[in-house]
């Protein structure tokens, strides 16, 4: 256990010292270093411009052998997030099969960074969303643009998904909010 802290203390020293571009990490309770709060700025040129967006971070108890649970707590209209609460995320490095203990947590962040620069529709959570981007980008677009004036200006509110996760236990990766965060899935067509 002690092996596991020391690495998730070396990790956030580095995030925070050095943060991937717009992205700054805070913990919510300093004497957890199993959950991180995030707050990841819309990248420029992209339809989430302008929005701040926050995520949490739980690192499972066996981290690194397992993968941490990225959910958004900020609301957006994106094909591999969830377009509900819980804010899951279809990221490949994530998946149980994908992960590698080597992989930084630096490196997963810039990877969601990525993910708002460019979406992946062929490998959504939401499909709905997905067929919108490759067919009607205009629409998509708005509906983006939408959810961020709606949900990701102002202050970042973690509020849903500290409570969220505090009944699986924090990191623990078994509790509902991290099931489906490394899975693809049909979407739940949620409409904006």
């Amino acid at each position: 256990m002690a092996s596991q802290n020391k690495r998730i203390a070396k990790e956030l020293a580095e995030c925070t010292n050095s943060p991937p571009p717009g992205i700054s990490i805070s913990l919510p309770n300093d004497s957890d270093l199993h959950t991180w709060h995030v707050v990841l700025e819309g990248p420029e040129n992209t339809v989430y411009a302008g929005g701040r967006f926050g995520l949490v971070v739980s690192l499972p108890t066996d981290y690194p052998f397992r993968a941490p649970t990225v959910t958004f707590a900020t609301r957006i209209y994106h094909p591999n997030v969830t377009n509900d609460s819980l804010g899951n995320i279809c990221l490949g490095p994530l998946k149980p099969e994908n992960w590698k203990p080597s992989t930084r947590l630096a490196g997963v962040l810039e990877a969601v960074r990525a993910l708002l620069i460019e979406p992946q529709p062929d490998d959504p959570l939401e499909a709905r969303i997905a067929d919108e981007y490759r067919a009607d980008r205009k629409e998509f677009e708005k509906n983006a643009r939408t959810y961020v004036q709606r949900y990701a200006k102002g202050p970042v509110k973690f509020d849903s998904a500290v409570s969220a996760t505090a009944g699986g236990g924090a990191g623990s990766g078994d509790d509902k909010k991290g099931a489906g965060a490394a899975t693809t899935g049909s979407g739940s067509g949620n409409n904006p």
